[in-house]
């Protein structure tokens, strides 16, 4: 890859704001790495819409991204983004892009009973890359999924201070133990980067389940394209990108600044 200038930034992306869930592993390991985080406002959320539009949208919008903010590196950090368009993205750009996918195999290293589950948006989940996944990783287990589009809604609603009825994370639990075998749930996969940021409130709905996601695992995938590149002496002001009215992001400033991101846009 050609010399980077230290300034160059890793640009994260996704339908709102679970990527921070990424976000926050990079910053642990990269803590001096400028960031742009998009979000894609205008079209959430993702797990309703068809494969044909997100096929379409995603790498439209990365490369006018690309385009204004010359990355080092694109970090898709939507696991329904990447399960449909993450070859189209790749084909498009002339930078280095990481995806985002469902953790299915550190869910099948876990697992005692050889039952998994995984929450995912519903277009996540039907997806034949899921199938794969699973036939590569947690061959002869048993893999429970369940749609959970409301995690999305209420991940949002908490970071903007919102109260979220403790309902919502009941009942994606009981949509995975409610399958044959789901009285031996033991591990969940959280295949949408919102999930982690109510994990919490998932744990509280359904003690002694253990839940993982992908975000470690991406932390250490950037680090290693990066191993030879120069960063700033010090923390950057990041950049918070919208699709949406940048006034929606009022209410998100708060979060935004413990991730350093204090300055925000739209696009």
């Amino acid at each position: 890859m050609p010399t980077t200038s230290p300034e160059a930034p890793l640009l994260f992306f996704d339908s709102g704001i679970g990527g921070l869930s990424v976000l926050r592993a990079v910053q642990e390991l990269l803590p001096h790495a400028p960031i742009v985080y998009t979000a894609d406002y205008a079209g959430l959320p993702y797990g309703t819409k068809s494969e044909a539009e997100i096929a379409s949208r995603v790498p439209a919008l990365l490369g006018r991204l690309v385009e204004r903010y010359q990355p080092r590196l694109v970090a898709i950090a939507c696991n329904t983004a990447c399960t449909i368009a993450l070859s189209h993205v790749r084909a498009a750009l002339d930078v280095p892009v990481v995806g985002t996918v469902p953790a299915i195999k550190p869910a099948a290293e876990a697992t005692r009973t050889g039952v998994i589950g995984l929450l995912g948006t519903s277009a996540t989940i039907r997806q034949s890359y899921v199938d794969r996944l699973q036939s590569d990783h947690a061959a002869g287990m048993t893999l429970l999924r369940y749609p959970a589009p409301e995690l999305v809604h209420a991940a949002e609603a908490k970071l903007r201070g919102e109260a979220v009825n403790p309902q919502v994370f009941s009942d994606a639990m009981r949509g995975l133990v409610n399958h044959p075998d789901g009285d031996r749930l033991d591990v969940v996969a959280l295949g949408c980067t919102h999930f982690p940021l109510v994990q919490e409130e998932l744990a509280s709905a359904m003690p002694n389940i253990r839940f993982v996601d992908g975000a470690a695992g991406i932390a250490r995938r950037i680090v290693h394209l990066t191993l030879d590149q120069q960063w700033p002496d010090r923390p950057s002001q990041g950049v918070f990108v919208t699709t949406g009215a940048l006034g929606d992001v009022d209410a998100l400033k708060t979060t935004l600044a413990d991730f350093g991101l204090t300055q925000t846009g739209s696009l």
